[in-house]
């Protein structure tokens, strides 16, 4: 990414007033940060509310130092890991965006991402969430570490919050199942910006997660650890996994925003029942009550999650893979996307999409699929 296209995004992101939601709009309607930028403030009001016209034409306060705070973060003097590491910040047009986020009904603009530079988001097709309670009981700390060992011998990375308790028992669980291997152990996703670590006393667990896995965030550098950050965390945890195991909760508790989350995504939600005295179990019971799945074993689980399409598993073939008949396939990669996120990658309006996603379909290259998204089509 140039320093001129971060700064685009960033002052998208940051436009006082202008949310996720309409800066989508604009993508849609305009295309690229920058054609947004260059339209007439009456224009842009056909598209957003006036106030929200009128912030867009001025800079955020902050701006520039925001984009060389990100900038130098990408782009470090001294790498002391020779590369192993890399930063990234991943856009709504950028082709590697994970898939799963785009069926959300808001996903978020910006994406920083810290970890090993072998591993994308593209790769968390397989993956489960393991969530529940900062303060478990010594069993439940075991089992989250146990179950997210079993998931990941089973092949799929776990995702979770890097909090205390349960979240730290599931990553290190995951990590203990990777060994040395060079697989996507475990993604943490964090409510903080990627410049700090929270809670402190996982510091150096952070750092193994970035040797065989992601840390990932929406939140600008320099954001610290406020309260209202982590219900936002909770829905990209359960955007990014394919359900959410929750291991103990209390019935106040934020595992329980990210199960809701995870069950409004159509998204299976699994939970640990425990001793109907400990008040780290409710959680759980209230769950299960509600329709989540009673798990005693990680085969509960495995059992439930529908296998992978052809298309989303790594096949290794002697055949090159055929030149794109079209440049749109390109943009849209081999996920199911929305127009909208195919505006913000091209910078073509949605009615210009919308033709020529058109002669795609009708020539067999791209399936429509429910929830207006677009896929490409097998080749077979």
């Amino acid at each position: 990414m140039e320093r001129a296209e971060l700064a685009g995004w960033l002052r998208l992101s940051l436009t006082p007033g202008v949310g996720d939601g309409a800066a989508r709009r604009l993508l849609a309607a305009f295309g690229l940060p920058d054609a947004i930028f260059a339209q007439p403030e009456a224009t842009l009001g056909e598209v957003v509310s006036t106030a929200q016209a009128a912030a867009l034409k001025q800079p955020p306060s902050g701006l520039q130092a925001q984009v060389d705070q990100t900038w130098q973060w990408l782009h470090p003097a001294d790498d002391p890991t020779g590369g192993a590491i890399t930063r990234r910040v991943v856009t709504l047009g950028d082709a590697g965006y994970p898939g799963s986020l785009l069926e959300m009904v808001d996903p978020p603009l910006m994406l920083y991402v810290l970890g090993a530079a072998a591993f994308d988001l593209t790769q968390l097709g397989r993956s489960l969430a393991v969530v529940g309670s900062r303060n478990p009981t010594p069993q439940g700390a075991s089992h989250a570490r146990a179950f997210a060992r079993a998931l990941g011998e089973a092949g799929l990375p776990v995702v979770s919050g890097l909090a205390l308790g349960i979240d730290g028992a599931a990553h290190l669980g995951a990590l203990d199942a990777a060994g040395d291997a060079p697989v996507l152990a475990t993604v943490a996703v964090v409510g903080t910006g990627l410049d700090r670590v929270y809670p402190a006393r996982h510091r150096d667990l952070a750092h193994r997660i970035t040797l065989q896995g992601l840390i990932v965030s929406e939140l600008p550098l320099g954001t610290p650890p406020l309260t209202q950050n982590f219900p936002k965390r909770n829905r990209l945890i359960a955007g990014l996994a394919r359900g959410t195991l929750v291991v103990e909760a209390a019935l106040a508790s934020g595992s329980l925003i990210t199960a809701r989350l995870t069950s409004e995504q159509g998204k299976e939600v699994f939970a640990i029942p425990g001793s109907i005295h400990s008040p780290q179990s409710r959680g759980c019971h209230a769950l299960i009550r509600q329709g989540a799945k009673l798990v005693e074993s990680v085969n509960d689980i495995l059992e439930e999650l529908p296998p992978l399409a052809p298309a989303a598993r790594t096949v290794a073939s002697d055949t090159p893979s055929p030149a794109p008949e079209h440049p749109l396939l390109d943009a849209l990669g081999f996920d199911p996307v929305s127009l909208d996120a195919l505006s913000a990658r091209t910078g073509w309006s949605a009615a210009q999409l919308q033709a020529k996603m058109l002669e795609l379909e009708l020539d067999g290259h791209v399936s429509r699929l429910p929830g207006g998204l677009f896929q490409r089509a097998a080749v077979g």
